[in-house]
Parts: C-alpha cells; sequence; structure tokens
C-alpha cells in the first residue's frame, strides 16, 4: 500500500507538472517566436537528463540534431548571438564539463594530446586566442574563439575519447549524422520540386536548417564517400545496405538539386584522390605536384587570367553549363563576388600582415576594401553579405601570415594521418573507413578554396569529427603493431 500511495505520489507531482506546462501555452500562443522556444523545453529538460544520466549518450546525441538544428535567426530571433539551436548550447555545455572531465578521470588518451594533428589543432586555436587579443573587435573575436572551442571539445577531443573507448562508436556517429541528414534532404527535395527544381530559388530553400545552398552542397558532398564506402562493408546485412543505399539516392539527389557547383567539383577531386590510394601514389609525391601545381600558378597568373576571362559561360543551363561557368569570372556575379571578397581579404592581410584584423572580423571589415572595378551586382557598401568564402585566405586577413600557415599545417598533417593509415594498416575494414573519411574530408578542403563554414555545427561536427576518427585509426595501428611485435617471440 505504502508503495502504491508513493507511485501515487510520482504520478501526481507528473500530472502537476504537465497541467502546469500545458496550461502555459496561454500565456506564450501570441508571439510565434516565443511559442517555439516554449515547445522546445521538454527537449531540453530530456537532454539535460540525458547529459546528468550519460554523458556519452548527451554528445552523441548532438550528433544526431546537428543536421536538424535551427538557428535563432531562422526562428525570427533578432538577437547578437546567432546561435543553432538545440545544439550549441549543449557544445558549450561540453567545453565546461570536458576539463572537469579530464581533470578527475583523464577520459582524454595521452597518444591524442600528443598526436601531430592535435599539436597543430592547439598552435592554431593558440594564435587565435592571441590574435583576439590584438583584434580590432575583440569581442566579436572572443565569441568567434569560443564557438571554435565549443565544436572542437565535442566533434574532436569527445569523439576522439567516444572512438577509442568503443570501435562501434566510430559507425554509431556516421549513423547519427547520415539519418538525419537524409532525412532534411528528402524534405528539402521535396519543397524543391514544388518548384518544378528551379535554380534560382536553390539558395533559399534549404531554409531553415542551412541559410545557403553552398553549406547544403558541402555537408551533402562530405557523406557521400562515406556512404558508398558503407555499403562495400561486408558487416552490414541486406536490410542495411538497403538503407544505405536509400540513403545515398536521396543525398546525391539533394547534391544534384542543390546547384553547388563547389559540391560537384569537391565529388569529382574525391574521385580522384580515391583512385590516388587505390593506386598507393605516395603522399611525398602529392605534396610535390601540389606545390610544383600553385608555383606554375602564380609564375604564369597573368596569362591564365586572360584565358579564365575568355569564359562567358553562365550558370542555370545543365550540369555540364554549371560546372563550366565555375571558372567563369567575366560574367557571372557569384564568381566575381567571390573574387572581390578574396582582393578584400589580401589587401587586409597586406596592411595587417602579422595579426591580421581579428577572429570573426572579416564581414564587419572589407567594406572599405572593395575596389569599384572589383565589385560585382551582389557587392553591398556595407559589405554586410558575409564573409572570405575562403578557409584559407579568410584566416590570413583575421589572423596574419600564421592564420593560413596553421590552416595549411593541419591540411597536410591530416592527409598525411589519412594516408599513413590507409596504406600501412592491414585490417581491411579500418582501412576502408579510413578511404571513406580521408574522401569525405577532402571535399571540404575542396569547398575551402571557395567558401567557409567552420564557424557552423553543421560542418563542424563532421569536419571535426572525421579528423578524429583518423586520428583514432591512426594511434589504433600504431598500438596493434606494437603489440604485434611484443607478441613475437625472439629467435635465439
Amino acid at each position: 500500500m505504502q508503495k502504491l500511495l508513493s507511485n501515487n505520489k510520482t504520478l501526481l507531482i507528473f500530472y502537476l507538472l504537465c497541467g502546469v506546462y500545458l496550461s502555459g501555452f496561454l500565456g506564450v500562443s501570441g508571439r510565434i517566436d516565443t511559442l517555439v522556444i516554449y515547445c522546445l523545453i521538454p527537449a531540453v529538460i530530456l537532454l539535460l537528463l540525458l547529459a546528468f544520466f550519460s554523458f556519452d549518450s548527451f554528445v552523441l546525441s548532438i550528433v544526431f540534431f546537428t543536421p536538424l538544428a535551427v538557428t535563432l535567426k531562422e526562428l525570427g530571433l533578432s538577437t547578437d548571438v546567432d546561435l543553432s539551436i538545440p545544439t550549441e548550447p549543449f557544445m558549450a555545455g561540453v567545453l565546461l564539463l570536458l576539463p572537469i572531465y579530464q581533470f578527475y578521470g583523464k577520459i582524454i588518451d595521452k597518444k591524442v594530446l600528443t598526436h601531430p594533428v592535435t599539436i597543430v589543432i592547439f598552435l592554431q586555436v593558440a594564435w587565435m586566442a592571441f590574435t583576439c587579443i590584438t583584434s580590432q573587435m575583440p569581442l566579436v573575436s572572443i565569441k568567434y574563439l569560443i564557438a571554435r572551442l565549443w565544436f572542437i571539445a565535442t566533434a574532436y577531443f569527445m569523439m576522439s575519447y567516444l572512438f577509442k573507448k568503443k570501435d562501434e562508436n566510430v559507425f554509431k556517429y556516421l549513423w547519427l549524422y547520415i539519418i538525419p541528414l537524409t532525412a532534411v534532404s528528402a524534405y528539402i527535395t521535396i519543397q524543391h520540386a514544388a518548384y518544378n527544381f528551379d535554380e534560382h530559388i536553390a539558395d533559399w530553400i534549404p531554409s531553415p536548417f542551412y541559410n545557403d545552398h553552398t553549406a547544403y552542397g558541402a555537408a551533402l558532398a562530405m557523406y557521400v564517400p562515406v556512404l558508398i564506402g558503407l555499403l562495400f562493408m561486408k558487416r552490414y546485412n541486406a536490410a542495411q545496405k538497403t538503407i544505405l543505399a536509400v540513403c545515398l539516392a536521396v543525398i546525391l539527389t539533394g547534391v544534384v538539386f542543390s546547384y553547388a557547383r563547389a559540391a560537384w567539383l569537391s565529388l569529382m577531386v574525391a574521385a580522384a584522390l580515391t583512385l590516388v590510394l587505390y593506386v598507393k601514389i605516395k603522399f611525398k609525391t602529392i605534396v610535390v605536384t601540389a606545390v610544383s601545381t600553385a608555383v606554375l600558378f602564380f609564375v604564369f597568373q597573368t596569362q591564365i587570367i586572360i584565358l579564365l576571362n575568355q569564359n562567358s559561360t553562365a550558370s542555370g543551363g545543365d550540369a555540364s553549363q554549371d560546372l563550366e561557368s565555375v571558372t567563369n569570372i567575366k560574367t557571372d556575379d557569384s564568381n566575381l563576388e567571390r573574387i572581390n571578397r578574396w582582393s578584400c581579404a589580401i589587401k587586409m592581410f597586406q596592411q595587417r600582415p602579422l595579426v591580421g584584423w581579428g577572429p570573426g572580423t572579416y564581414m564587419f571589415q572589407y567594406a572599405p576594401f572593395q575596389k569599384n572595378s572589383e565589385r560585382s551586382l551582389i557587392s553591398t557598401n556595407a559589405g554586410t553579405n558575409g564573409n572570405a568564402h575562403s578557409e584559407y585566405l579568410g584566416p590570413l586577413s583575421e589572423q596574419g601570415i600564421l592564420g593560413i600557415v596553421w590552416v595549411i599545417a593541419l591540411l597536410f598533417t591530416v592527409l598525411n594521418t589519412g594516408f599513413r593509415v590507409v596504406y600501412n594498416n592491414k585490417n581491411k575494414t579500418q582501412r576502408t573507413l579510413a578511404v571513406l573519411l580521408l574522401t569525405g574530408l577532402i571535399t571540404y578542403f575542396v569547398h575551402g578554396f571557395l567558401n567557409n563554414f567552420l564557424d557552423t555545427d553543421k560542418l563542424s561536427i563532421p569536419f571535426w569529427g572525421f579528423i578524429a576518427a583518423l586520428v583514432y585509426l591512426d594511434n589504433k595501428q600504431k598500438e596493434d603493431n606494437h603489440n604485434q611485435i611484443e607478441e613475437t617471440p625472439t629467435s635465439l
């Protein structure tokens, strides 16, 4: 009887709380933005409970909600801090809790902390922190730095811990992003179909999940190689492979109708990298080829620009025409605006070459650096229409010469790690996993020449997570080789 009474009391409290919550709708029904936030309260409470009882599951839930997340701006809330809801507030919580967990439990493995990729990340963040001090807009730079820290804390360090804790978590991490991304892509494609897949509305149709079609295309492109790789793995049965095939079909359709030329181009580079890995071309050869190509470009840049100016192919036709328009710097407004932004970034760097203007400040500072001869039809006098459109030139203008140095260092250390795992790992599953992660990452590194999205959760979660998985595979390979050597009996 006492037990029943206790259960009845629990139920009574639960019903009272539900009643109070439901009655609250009467007070917020007048404003749609307040109503949306009010509806999110139960989800927030459940996630907080999950964080308390199972921190691992809480972190993985962030991965799942990332493709579904919506920014405060998309919700119609005017705010100086445009957070992505519900993911970024919970990533901020991970950032606060991670040092505490590390202090008491040493959850991040020493091999991760001393890995060359991690060292480059530490150097990059340290320099970013220093340039916050010298920033033209310190408050903006500090906000930018904090956001970068919670992305890295969640997607790199916590994922490194989860991957080390259980091998299966790597595949769980991939699935947790793929499923909601597929759902979002299907929704956007259906919405787009209502407009007969008109290219002119492709820029805003991904809203509210993505702020434009280029970010949407970049996210989809990263997971095309992943899905293809997972389909070839023997670990999945026929039913699971059917699900993977459906996800691949939906995401490929999304890529096509995103009309994101950079996404199409990045997948072509990913296919080329797969061929390179298949024939086992050495990483040093790739580096020498890349450096030689860069040198040749700068030597013959005048002739190349003259040649590009002869291309007046406009986007808006078939796929081949859209791809050809990538090199149109004569009449294509999108390309002309990118060149305008890049030119501004270089001029900003020339004025402050050592420390730059401060992380996150480009969009507030580039307007005076625009030349009338370089402006496009979509340029703005206020300079309020986005960032530098480059993961390389953006840090150059905002953090000086070392800003781009650390980006390039990260690129080469990640690629070197990936090549090492693919070429040296004897485990076929791990080798295949490394190939799909590396080719997924190369799609974003290619995007980095034309766009920059690492200030968003949509791309930061897969980008830093893929890198964490490659580092995990690299450390595991070294550990397995070491154990094999110890187990091999020595001959007398």
